[in-house]
Protein backbone atom coordinates (compact mmCIF):
# COMPACT_ATOMS: atom_id res chain seq x y z
CA UNK A 1 0.00 0.00 0.00
CA UNK A 2 2.78 2.45 0.92
CA UNK A 3 4.65 1.96 -2.38
CA UNK A 4 1.47 2.33 -4.39
CA UNK A 5 0.53 5.58 -2.61
CA UNK A 6 4.06 6.97 -3.03
CA UNK A 7 3.78 6.51 -6.80
CA UNK A 8 0.28 8.00 -7.02
CA UNK A 9 0.97 11.02 -4.81
CA UNK A 10 4.56 11.47 -6.04
CA UNK A 11 6.02 12.08 -2.54
CA UNK A 12 8.04 10.20 0.08
CA UNK A 13 5.65 8.68 2.62
CA UNK A 14 6.89 8.38 6.19
CA UNK A 15 3.99 6.40 7.65
CA UNK A 16 0.59 5.01 6.64
CA UNK A 17 -2.28 4.37 9.07
CA UNK A 18 -5.14 2.26 7.74
CA UNK A 19 -8.31 2.99 9.70
CA UNK A 20 -11.77 1.52 9.10
CA UNK A 21 -13.11 4.35 6.96
CA UNK A 22 -9.96 6.18 5.79
CA UNK A 23 -6.22 6.05 5.26
CA UNK A 24 -3.99 8.61 6.99
CA UNK A 25 -0.75 9.30 5.12
CA UNK A 26 2.12 11.12 6.84
CA UNK A 27 4.54 12.97 4.54
CA UNK A 28 7.38 15.46 5.15
CA UNK A 29 6.07 18.96 5.91
CA UNK A 30 7.48 20.47 2.71
CA UNK A 31 5.75 17.85 0.51
CA UNK A 32 2.16 18.14 1.76
CA UNK A 33 1.30 20.59 -1.04
CA UNK A 34 2.63 18.15 -3.66
CA UNK A 35 0.76 15.19 -2.17
CA UNK A 36 -2.58 17.03 -2.11
CA UNK A 37 -2.14 18.43 -5.62
CA UNK A 38 -3.84 21.36 -7.28
CA UNK A 39 -7.29 21.68 -5.73
CA UNK A 40 -6.90 18.27 -4.13
CA UNK A 41 -6.70 16.53 -7.49
CA UNK A 42 -3.91 14.09 -6.56
CA UNK A 43 -5.65 12.92 -3.38
CA UNK A 44 -9.03 12.60 -5.11
CA UNK A 45 -7.53 10.48 -7.89
CA UNK A 46 -5.80 8.22 -5.35
CA UNK A 47 -9.06 7.89 -3.38
CA UNK A 48 -10.85 6.67 -6.49
CA UNK A 49 -8.18 4.03 -7.14
CA UNK A 50 -7.84 2.86 -3.52
CA UNK A 51 -11.56 3.09 -2.71
CA UNK A 52 -11.12 4.83 0.66
CA UNK A 53 -10.86 8.43 1.83
CA UNK A 54 -7.23 9.60 2.13
CA UNK A 55 -6.07 12.22 4.63
CA UNK A 56 -2.60 13.76 4.21
CA UNK A 57 -0.76 15.03 7.30
CA UNK A 58 2.73 16.41 7.85
CA UNK A 59 5.17 14.81 10.24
Amino acid sequence: MKDRLEKMLNVKILEVEELDDKIVVYVPEDQVRIAVGSGGAAVKAAELVIGKKIEVKSK
